[in-house]
């Protein structure tokens, strides 16, 4: 048995960052749109319970790619004992703020539980998905979303069909260093989506890949 999955890309339209929680984590509002791009995933049942990913990813060993800690996550919460063969096929750049590494955790986290049939619920794997990255809950759940909390209370959102020219620079920009960044504004004032879609602003980021992407 197999599976070839897309993995979407992301773009934030706004981002407020309104506190930073005791755990370090920062309360925000955001709206994710989801896009028609990303990476692929294949999955293909391993009954020996091994799992493997390919190809390798420079400066990052096997065991730290969210896509192997998703896989590995799952086994253990569920105590599956099969395993899985993963193929990546990476087209959104690392590091970009498009959201690959958590799309990708989030694609096998759905996938798996359907190749191993562990039974999860989407709530169940949004909830597991937390624990890689605040960003996994809403590509777990696959749609375009306003977002609240550290981007896991997610309200889903219809939006109008539209085309994004994403440029990406050569360079890559770390989150974690981007919001341990004493600099950066963390008292924006909440707003609600009704104002924000009223008012039609977008924040455009100067990351990720240089295609035209239709948007989900």
């Amino acid at each position: 048995m197999s599976l070839l999955l897309p993995c979407p890309a992301k773009l934030n339209l706004f981002l407020h960052i309104t506190g930073r929680r005791p755990d370090g984590y920062h309360e925000i509002q955001t709206l994710f749109q989801l896009l028609d791009y990303g990476d692929d995933l294949h999955l293909e049942l391993d009954t020996s319970g091994a799992l493997e990913l390919t190809p390798p990813f420079a400066g990052i060993a096997q065991q730290d790619n969210l896509v192997f800690r998703a896989a590995r996550l799952l086994q253990t919460a569920t105590g599956c004992r099969l395993g899985a063969a993963m193929h990546l096929a990476k087209r959104l750049p690392m590091g970009g703020g498009i959201g690959g590494g958590s799309s990708d955790a989030a694609t096998a986290l759905v996938g798996l539980n359907h190749l191993w049939g562990t039974g999860l619920s989407l709530d169940q794997l949004a909830e597991l998905g937390r624990q890689l990255g605040a960003d996994v809950p809403v590509f777990v759940r696959g749609r375009t979303a306003w977002a609240e909390g550290i981007g896991e209370q997610l309200t889903p959102v219809d939006l109008p069909s539209k085309w994004y020219v994403v440029v990406a620079p050569d360079c890559s920009v770390s989150t974690r260093e981007i919001f341990s960044n004493e600099g950066l504004t963390r008292n924006s004032e909440n707003i609600t989506v009704r104002a924000f879609l009223e008012e039609g602003r977008e924040k455009r980021l100067p990351e990720s890949s240089r295609k035209s992407l239709p948007a989900s």
